[in-house]
């Protein structure tokens, strides 16, 4: 969650009666004071210098302004910038700025907090850096523009390695545009976490109400209309948040105070102190406010009979569990002005559940599956008429193989070849806890299908009523014999199994139905895509763009086209894309070219490494007169081959593995080259570049009785 800040920094988000102004700022300026003394190394409010901040100097510099107080870097560039090229990638499309943070030691859990502004167009993001790796780990990014500044936060989580925190900031081309940084602050424990001590209240925000919100209370000064008791631990001299109901004028006055969104999978225990008054006329409910502004109630106060002035402070709990991105909501609803009020401080939080009887977090894994090994956890239902088989497709120009690696295994059920008139083929999975939202993501091919809505159906069956079903999605359109992958959000009050079933009816309706990587995630689809993304620093899957690739405009005769669907020749390249089979993929169209000529992609610049490094990716090369598709290590304006193939393939999408060394800055180039005729189109997706070894172990297809689709 953003709160918006004035400069120089205040919390808007928190208005205060006018009478109580003047002791607020100064109590303001002795908790930044208190502040001060609890920032770790890292930290950074720009006063006069940039406390050990360096600019990359390969990008454009942030600078430092005249008066102190925040860096920027804009889109205001000198003429020799304007003008700048690069020698091999051409003239730079985008002004860049990375600042470096000096190596931080910190083991602990830590928290980021970053005060910052967008003017105009503009992106900013932040990266944790590794000494010894080529990719950094995505923490926080930003595209909103603001007109004053902001505060988000983000969690660092604990490890043995010193680390540098990367902020990039990417101000547009645009007049005005700029990206700055007012205030870098890292602090000890969990962004949850707040005693509302901090100028900037830990980034928690206000929702504004026209007659109730919170408000920063205590700090010894005697605020109008509350009658509040001392701050819980520093008694007189300490803060809280509190709201009152003495400005409610409509029935049900809500007042909202939302932590910043948790940025890592957390669980364990949540505590706060709370103090209530005229409990019988409020009520008090703390919630779990996904991105998508989904809630879930994790704790109600009691409705307890009091009136008059504030109880003692007392203490409360509560578990949460957030796999996903999350903020706490406090909610308290009024419905006169003589609702009384409600005090909130000390927020912390463990990892340890707040009960011994609390269930771990569930891990879904168990309900996912690539069918490489086996079938994982998945059964065949008994007593139904047909089975589903576990089976692989050599690599040929006439069928697809698996989506896992398009020579791999996946699950065939029924064929036109069946003596069966009609059939039903089940496959069930594991249990799944109820009172829990999942993602379903799974790959299907349907082909043969006469337009029949039970071609595959996915079912939830109640554990302890094995004959309730619900439908929770079906497909009966034929795919045309290539893969999609499809995703379902579901939620099940009871334990439930997931159970894939294909129905034929009768001969004339049958075909084959294909099904592969299931993969069971906690929470929305829409959530878990967000995490995803985050979580593959060196992925690209071309839906949203190159993803920092770029075209070689030095050394190729052409370009690599991001298309989606087939291409205009016949009889080459892919009818989809490798990711969804919808999306979006690069692709060299060898109908506009000559024999010969070349497309080139240049990933960008790649930090060395003392270990290996691993490529994976996709590629497609299906026509009769197919070329040659390469991958090259560039170094200091030298290339070496990595990896190579020629000719025809497969019809089927196919992955790669390369593995490679490089101790210096280096690009990785994907080379395609033009084949004898036009039927030699050749395309890439999905490419990730990760550090550490690539598996040992690569899926061979094997050839056999069951190794083609019907």
């Amino acid at each position: 969650m953003q709160a918006d800040l004035l400069f120089p920094p205040r919390i808007d988000s928190f208005p205060e009666p006018q009478a109580a102004m003047l002791p607020f700022y100064l109590l303001t300026l002795a908790a930044t004071i208190q502040a001060q003394s609890q920032r770790l190394p890292g930290s950074c409010n720009f006063e006069s210098d940039t406390c050990g901040y360096t600019s990359d100097a390969d990008l454009t510099s942030w600078s430092l302004n005249t008066d102190g107080r925040f860096v920027s870097v804009d889109a205001a560039l000198s003429n020799d910038q304007q003008a700048d090229t690069d020698a091999e990638t051409g003239p730079r499309t985008e002004i860049a700025g990375a600042l470096l943070s000096p190596v931080v030691e910190q083991a602990e859990w830590s928290c980021l907090r970053l005060v910052y502004q967008i003017s105009g167009k503009g992106s900013l993001e932040v990266l944790q850096r590794t000494e010894g790796k080529s990719f950094d780990k995505p923490l926080w990014s930003s595209q909103a523009s603001s007109d004053s500044w902001v505060i988000s936060s983000m969690d660092l989580q604990n490890g043995t390695e010193p680390f540098r925190v990367v902020i990039e900031g990417k101000p547009g081309r645009s007049a005005g545009s700029s990206v700055a940084i007012f205030e870098i602050h890292i602090s000890s424990g969990y962004c949850l976490e707040c005693d509302f001590e901090g100028s900037h209240l830990c980034g928690y925000s206000n929702w504004w109400n026209a007659n109730v919100n919170w408000y920063v209370g205590g700090g010894g000064g005697q605020l109008l209309h509350n009658n509040i008791q001392s701050d819980h631990k520093y008694h007189k001299t300490g803060h809280m948040m509190y709201v009152d109901s003495i400005y409610a004028k409509t029935f049900s006055e809500v007042a909202t105070l939302v932590s910043p969104m948790t940025t890592v999978p957390m669980s364990g225990c949540l505590s706060f102190q709370y103090q209530r008054s005229e409990s019988s006329s409020n009520l008090f409910v703390v919630y779990a406010r996904d991105q998508l502004g989904q809630y879930q109630e994790l704790w109600r106060a009691d409705r307890e009979t009091q009136s008059g002035a504030f109880v003692e402070w007392t203490p409360a709990q509560v578990d949460l569990k957030a796999p996903y991105s999350v903020q706490v909501v406090f909610e308290v609803s009024f419905n006169s002005a003589r609702g009384g009020r409600v005090a909130v401080d000390d927020i912390s939080f463990s990892p340890e559940f707040c009960s011994k009887d609390t269930e771990p977090t569930f891990d879904p894994s168990i309900a996912s599956c690539d069918f490489e090994a086996g079938f994982c956890r998945y059964i065949q239902h008994q007593g139904v008429l047909s089975s589903w088989r576990r089976v692989s497709v050599k690599p040929n120009i006439f069928r697809n193989g698996d989506h896992t690696t398009g020579a791999g295994y996946f699950l065939l059920s029924h064929s036109q070849l069946s003596p069966r008139s009609g059939y039903v083929s089940r496959l069930m999975g594991p249990t799944l806890p109820g009172n829990m939202k999942y993602c379903l993501r799974f790959c299907y091919s349907l082909r043969g299908f006469n337009q029949t809505d039970q071609a595959l159906a996915v079912y939830l069956q109640q554990q302890q009523q094995s004959s309730s079903q619900e439908k929770i999605w079906t497909q009966g359109e034929n795919s045309r014999g290539f893969w999609i992958t499809t995703d379902v959000t579901f939620q099940t009050s009871q334990p439930a199994k997931l159970v894939f079933v294909s129905t034929c009816r009768g001969f004339w309706e049958c075909g084959s139905a294909a099904l592969d990587d299931i993969n069971v995630s906690l929470g929305d689809c829409e959530q878990t895509a967000g995490v995803l993304s985050m979580s593959l620093p060196g992925h690209c899957d071309f839906e949203a763009g190159l993803c920092g690739y770029a075209q070689d405009k030095q050394s190729d005769d052409a370009d690599w086209q991001r298309r989606r669907g087939p291409p205009p020749t016949s009889y080459t390249g892919p009818r989809g894309d490798h990711t969804t089979g919808l999306g979006h993929y690069l692709h060299m169209e060898a109908s506009s070219m000559l024999p010969g000529q070349r497309v080139r992609l240049l990933s960008r610049p790649l930090r060395g490494s003392k270990g290996p490094q691993c490529l994976h990716f996709y590629y497609h090369m299906y026509g009769s007169g197919t070329g040659q598709l390469g991958i090259r290590l560039r170094t200091d304006g030298a290339e070496a081959l990595l990896w190579q193939l020629s000719g025809e393939q497969s019809i089927a999408w196919l992955r790669a593995t390369v593995e490679y060394h490089s101790d210096s800055q280096h690009q990785i180039v994907f080379e395609a080259t033009r084949g004898s005729s036009v039927r030699s189109d050749i395309a890439i997706d999905d490419i990730i570049l990760e550090g550490g070894p690539c598996p040992e172990m690569e899926i061979k297809a094997t050839v056999g009785s069951s190794n083609k689709i019907e």
